[in-house]
């Protein structure tokens, strides 16, 4: 998983990061201005990134308990152009499919790789447009978008490149669809150049890329998947008076009101209990029919029914 880092695809878990073909460096010059709360955080990913998914349990447990002190700037990278290039062992779709699910096991988040056997994708442009469609209708809206894009693609194995799958994810997430046809033909394809353009301003070269700043554009920058402790430092180191809000639970259904769906591996951390204790509380919950459950080759994902 190590000889090349420059195809977007082969994703290294020892950086946990999704790297891109690209000699970008970072540009201190550039400014990210804070708006409603003390810390902005300007979070590059990609609908199809893998390194992403595997974050999502760090970031779902830093809105919980720092949510008050920071706001998510969500931009697109646009991991996947096409494929009209062939590096580091991956020339086309079936390439990624073993990948995928080495990726799952290290991050443990359920990915199931065959996706890339059976109907792959040719690119995650149509998918980060759709993101930035979602966006102008509602931020908040989008975030659950994005994550029932991901959710479709990595466990129900549907290609969110389709306008087809993209459009049923926006039904899901409350979207007005004909709105988002509308937006995803012009003014996302706007905003996503934006997005791409920034990216080359603050020296992007893979995903998951964050910038943490203040009023003052004082910044801090966490490169690939990492500890959750790693995003509570920038974030203290920042803005020092920020509270911690430990999540109150009623019981063990409690987190499923504030995310629908959750993998073992994220209701471990924000637990903080172990993964294996995390998967026999949401297994005997499932047993008495308090949840649903999707389980695939490489992991399970549980939902509120």
């Amino acid at each position: 998983m190590n000889e090349n880092k420059t195809n977007p695809l082969l994703c290294d878990p020892v950086s946990g990061m999704c790297e891109m073909p690209s000699s970008e460096t970072l540009n201190e010059k550039t400014i990210i201005k804070t708006e409603n709360k003390p810390v902005k955080i300007i979070y590059y990913t990609d609908p199809i990134c893998s390194s992403c998914w595997g974050i999502e349990p760090q970031l779902r447990k830093l809105k919980l308990e720092y949510g008050e002190y920071f706001e998510i700037d969500y931009r697109m990278g646009g991991l996947l152009p096409d494929w009209n290039y062939n590096s580091g062992g991956i020339s086309k779709p079936s390439d990624v499919a073993h990948h995928w699910d080495e990726a799952s096991l290290y991050y443990e988040m359920p990915i199931d790789g065959n996706v890339w056997l059976e109907d792959p994708l040719d690119s995650s442009y149509p998918s980060c447009i759709a993101m930035k469609a979602a966006q102008i209708q509602s931020k908040e809206k989008a975030v659950g978008f994005m994550r029932i894009l991901r959710e479709k693609l990595y466990l129900q194995k549907k290609n969110i490149a389709k306008w087809d799958n993209i459009a049923e994810a926006a039904e899901l997430a409350d979207l007005d669809i004909e709105k988002l046809k509308k937006d995803y033909e012009i003014d996302a394809v706007k905003l996503f150049r934006d997005d791409l353009n920034l990216a080359k301003s603050l020296g992007v070269r893979g995903f998951p890329t964050l910038f943490f700043a203040d009023e003052n554009n004082n910044r801090l920058t966490i490169y690939g998947s990492k500890s959750y402790h790693s995003y509570e430092d920038a974030l203290l180191a920042l803005y020092p008076e920020a509270k911690k809000k430990k999540f109150e639970n009623k019981n063990a259904l409690s987190l499923f009101e504030v995310y629908p769906t959750l993998a073992p591996k994220e209701y471990a951390i924000i637990q903080e209990i172990s993964v294996n204790d995390a998967s026999i509380i949401l297994e005997e919950l499932f047993q008495k029919g308090k949840l649903d459950k999707k389980e695939i080759k490489n992991g399970t994902l549980y939902s509120i029914k």
